[in-house]
């Protein structure tokens, strides 16, 4: 596995693919890799001849109160089991290579980006779209992979990359892959490790109420409440705050009362401890 630091070291890597007719794909991320990651590595190498992988702990994206300095940073761990995993390509800039002296510019995407995460953390998705559109522009993939756990994020990035015309990755290109979970149901996160061993028991609490809400949903109950219940059960639970629970049309994350033809989602956000955990899952329309 190559690793790049600076950019041009990173555009000769992807050029001697290019030269040999190898389509590319992207993993963005963080860092802090886990089985989460790891899974959209291995989607990627069944959809591309390369795979690359980028780590940015990116400044841009976080909150004057979030937890930018104490995000965890392990890239000697996170590079061994990428090289294990087979990836051809890690892309590991500083903030200096990303955002060079000078920079001012910004992609700001309205709509999708507005409501839920958006709402509760404003300022965030200008931070992603920014910084993901530059890796877009930096490597170019023919294929782009994220997680579902982060369901704003991708739609955010979607209808970036339908407003900008990008062609690589082409918006169709910027493919969701299912959320990977714990065996007590709680997504895989970076941010797990910050809970407290009870706080971490808690926290299953979220996937299982979100599970028993859709449930009343899909059975005709009024969405609002089951929502007022999965709530209550958080805040019962331990939870400290619910940011937000709703239920939202899956492509233009609208807010609606209730499940219909076309697909929704349940979106969840709450706070354990100094934690703030999400969530989403499908919702299906009421059986009849």
């Amino acid at each position: 596995m190559q690793t790049a630091r600076e950019l041009d070291v990173l555009r000769t890597a992807v050029a001697a693919f290019r030269d040999a007719g190898e389509t590319v794909a992207l993993v963005p991320t963080m860092g802090a890799l886990h089985e989460g990651h790891l899974t959209l590595v291995r989607a990627a190498k069944a959809r591309a001849d390369r795979v690359a992988v980028s780590i940015f702990v990116n400044p841009t994206q976080f909150g004057p109160n979030e937890d930018l300095a104490a995000y965890p940073r392990q890239l000697a761990e996170d590079s061994a089991m990428l090289e294990a995993e087979g990836v051809d390509l890690l892309w590991a800039p500083d903030a200096g290579e990303m955002y060079p002296e000078g920079f001012a510019s910004a992609i700001s995407v309205a709509g999708v980006s507005e409501g839920f995460c958006g709402a509760s953390r404003p300022g965030h998705f200008d931070g992603v779209a920014t910084v993901v559109g530059k890796l877009f522009n930096q490597v170019r993939p023919d294929v782009a992979l994220f997680g579902e756990k982060d369901w704003q994020q991708l739609a955010v990035i979607r209808r970036m990359a339908r407003d900008l015309d990008l062609m690589q990755p082409h918006a169709d290109a910027i493919l969701g892959v299912p959320t990977v979970r714990e065996a007590d149901g709680l997504a895989m996160s970076s941010r797990n490790r910050y809970l407290s061993s009870d706080q971490r028991a808690a926290a299953a609490t979220l996937p299982r109420a979100m599970g028993e809400a859709i449930a009343r949903i899909e059975a005709g109950e009024p969405a609002r409440a089951a929502l007022v219940a999965l709530e209550e059960k958080l805040l019962a639970a331990g939870f400290g705050q619910v940011d937000y629970a709703g239920l939202a049309d899956a492509a233009s994350l609208e807010p609606i009362d209730a499940p219909g033809e076309r697909p929704a989602r349940l979106m969840v956000a709450a706070r354990i401890g100094g934690t703030r955990l999400i969530d989403n899952m499908a919702v299906e329309p009421p059986r009849r």
